[in-house]
């Protein structure tokens, strides 16, 4: 009996410690399932305050983009109504601009011709007479006229590289295109509305030119091109080619540096050409020191150089040139493009003093010119900006003197 008795109350003893064990760890699982309830109680109530807080952070944000777009609505309102009135601005200065005759340098020869008076004054003896009437033969010429502004504009289209050339013969209806600053190939079309009806200049008649054109400085007159041929470290040369026969019929060397541009804005030009009823004129700097733009007479026929002359215009800040009735009119601009105008003059008669010529600003339009080809049969400008072609009509008057 007594083993059993032990072995009874050993199992009672062994089945109470039990208890007592999984009673603690009943309760410590309680305990942490408690813990856990309380986190994640906590857990929520800071998640419902951070959404809380987001729906009102987006509500702000939602305020304050809508006064944002309001404020931005009426800054483009404001910003539309300074262009309108800069738009208005301009038309009236160059309104004003054309208004405003040109106040140019005068001497008694142009007076005589300005007045259609064949006489000198009769108290001025015989001798001095005769002086006055040699200084009129030697000094007037049969083109008489200066710019006096600019009536219209027209875009005609945009085609071809950012720099480039486009003129018409003044002796014909036939338009010439260069696109870029050089190659040895032009594109012809039969007229201006042609040009402005073609896709391209890719479908127009292409002229391969036996040499490379360097620069947008050639010109077209007569049936004859006037082009720029350089290589690196050579002399530059003049170059008349016959448009109708396809043949080089003249040449002429002009010594200058290799390196040295005629516009300082536009490097790519190392020489400009222009010929009018007047003859073939040569926009050049001799060096790349030089600080002014230089001026030769050639011949047409011979390209013979007849006279050189230091027009005191400076290169700095140029971007174009073209020359009427033995006036240069160099086009100046800033290099953050803005409006380009007309700021320096130089008559080869002296009739016409820069200082007291009027400033002719052109309309704004995209950049800065590439090139400006004047046509005297029409009174126009051909002017290439940015890719786009567009035609400048002048106004003209005669060089008054008093």
């Amino acid at each position: 009996m007594k083993p059993v008795f032990v072995l009874l109350v050993s199992t009672a003893w062994t089945l109470t410690g039990a208890q007592y064990y999984y009673q603690g760890l009943m309760d410590y699982l309680e305990n942490r399932l408690l813990a856990m309830e309380d986190r994640m109680q906590l857990w929520h109530e800071q998640s419902h305050r951070y959404h809380t807080e987001q729906l009102d952070f987006k509500k702000l944000t939602a305020e304050a983009m809508d006064g944002l777009r309001s404020q931005h609505s009426m800054m483009f309102k404001d910003i539309e109504g300074a262009a309108l009135r800069v738009d208005r601005v301009e038309r009236d200065m160059d309104y004003v601009e054309t208004q405003t005759s040109p106040r140019a340098c005068v001497n008694k020869a142009d007076k005589v011709l300005e007045q259609g008076a064949w006489s000198l004054q009769e108290s001025r003896g015989e001798e001095e007479d005769e002086e006055e009437w040699e200084e009129v033969h030697s000094r007037v010429s049969d083109c008489v006229e200066i710019i006096s502004g600019i009536r219209s504009v027209k875009i005609l289209k945009r085609v071809g590289s950012p720099k480039g050339m486009w003129t018409r013969d003044p002796r014909s209806s036939k338009v010439y295109v260069f696109n870029g600053t050089s190659g040895d190939n032009i594109y012809q079309f039969n007229s201006v509305q042609n040009f402005s009806r073609s896709p391209d200049v890719i479908s127009s008649r292409q002229i391969r030119l036996p040499s490379d054109w360097r620069g947008p400085g050639s010109t077209v007159y007569d049936g004859y091109l006037y082009y720029i041929q350089q290589d690196d470290d050579t002399d530059m040369q003049v170059v008349k080619y016959d448009l109708l026969s396809g043949s080089v019929t003249d040449a002429a060397m002009f010594p200058v540096e290799s390196h040295a541009t005629v516009y300082n804005l536009n490097p790519e030009t190392v020489a400009d050409l222009a010929a009018d009823d007047e003859g073939l004129w040569l926009l050049y700097a001799t060096s790349d020191s030089e600080p002014n733009i230089h001026l030769a007479k050639m011949d047409r026929v011979s390209l013979d150089i007849e006279q050189i002359w230091d027009t005191r215009c400076p290169r700095e800040n140029a971007e174009a040139a073209f020359v009427v009735c033995g006036t240069v009119y160099v086009v100046y601009n800033t290099r953050l493009a803005s409006r380009s105008r007309i700021q320096c003059l130089f008559d080869v008669n002296d009739m016409v003093v820069s200082e007291e010529a009027p400033l002719i600003y052109f309309p704004r339009r995209y950049g800065a010119h590439a090139s400006l080809k004047y046509n005297p049969e029409e009174k126009q400008l051909y002017a290439w900006d940015d890719g786009y072609q567009i035609i400048y009509r002048l106004t003209m008057k005669r060089k008054l003197l008093v």
